[in-house]
């Protein structure tokens, strides 16, 4: 009798309307995804130029495949103390450096939601790793807050992403010296117009456009404190930056917004396989790391690697 009914029921004309919804939202999620992640990219005339990043991007804990965009810069430019700050990490199974956590770095996350905190409790290894601090990060308290967790002067990445006032958060770091700086950037700006949004400490993110800076804002912001602009996701969400010194010939130039803008892709943020987890820790250092940490004593002409890779190896 219950298999009759589930019969009967799933051949209601509103039933049978609501499952091929469901099954075409599916079908576009996967498309979007297929189009970010399985883009032909060396073959697109923007995209040919094998010292671009997009072309190394991949997905494990990050949102738009900065995973891989964040390993490719390391592997050009060296590996020093494998130490990360992330500001704005959720609950730490989506963010930019759950999969470096996971490959053997340490590092600092700062939230103002104790999420992250919790979702490595009991992960011993984790945690030993990891300090974690929950705090409305602010440009008056974020220096304070890098002192109380004792983060370095100099460590290899900051990743910030705090939806309304990064810009004026990354303002007030001028005191630290990351080799690699992650951010989030406003794509609906066009890439020539200098604008970010009026500081108000306590401010949210209200889901519209009025966010963050533009990407030409973040670009001279970087210039200010010696980096230059090297890659943004194929999303148009953040933006990479390096330390001018380090960058070499290794990445492609000009260092501008209007080379390396993003539109803005939200569409097509999706995660692929799984849900999303923070991995165990591996004991084992990566290959492309070992080739990394070979360079790092030599910044001034970091390794440039043209050949194409996949995202696996």
């Amino acid at each position: 009798m219950r298999k009759l009914l589930r019969h009967w029921y799933q051949r209601l004309p509103i039933i049978r309307e609501l499952t091929e919804i469901r099954r075409l939202i599916s079908l576009q999620r996967d498309i979007c995804a297929t189009r970010v992640f399985d883009f032909d990219f060396p073959s697109h005339p923007r995209y040919s130029d094998r010292k671009r990043l997009l072309a190394f991007a991949f997905q494990v804990c990050s949102q738009n495949g900065e995973d891989g965009m964040i390993r490719e810069i390391f592997h050009r430019i060296g590996i020093c103390d494998r130490v990360f700050v992330e500001i704005g990490v959720g609950d730490g199974t989506e963010n930019n450096t759950g999969f470096l956590l996971s490959t053997g770095w340490t590092g600092f996350w700062i939230d103002a939601n104790p999420k992250a905190q919790r979702a490595i409790a009991g992960r011993t290894r984790l945690a030993e790793s990891l300090r974690t601090l929950t705090a409305c990060v602010t440009k008056e308290n974020i220096s304070s807050l890098f002192r109380e967790l004792r983060v370095p002067t100099e460590f290899d990445l900051l990743s910030l992403d705090i939806d309304q006032n990064t810009y004026h958060v990354w303002d007030s770091l001028g005191d630290f010296r990351p080799r690699v700086v992650v951010v989030e950037y406003n794509a609906s700006i066009p890439p020539d117009v200098d604008w970010k949004v009026e500081y108000e400490p306590n401010r949210v993110w209200d889901k519209s456009h009025n966010f963050g800076a533009g990407l030409k804002t973040f670009e001279a912001l970087g210039q200010k404190f010696g980096y230059s602009l090297v890659g943004c996701d194929f999303v148009g969400a953040n933006a990479f930056f390096v330390r001018t010194e380090l960058v070499g010939s290794a990445f492609a130039e000009p260092f501008t917004a209007e080379n390396h803008y993003e539109p803005p892709r939200y569409a097509f943020s999706y995660r692929r396989g799984h849900v999303g987890s923070i991995l165990d820790k591996s004991s084992a250092v990566n290959v492309t790391d070992r080739l990394a940490e070979s360079t790092s004593e030599r910044p001034a002409t970091p390794h440039h690697r043209v050949s194409h890779r996949s995202s696996a190896s």
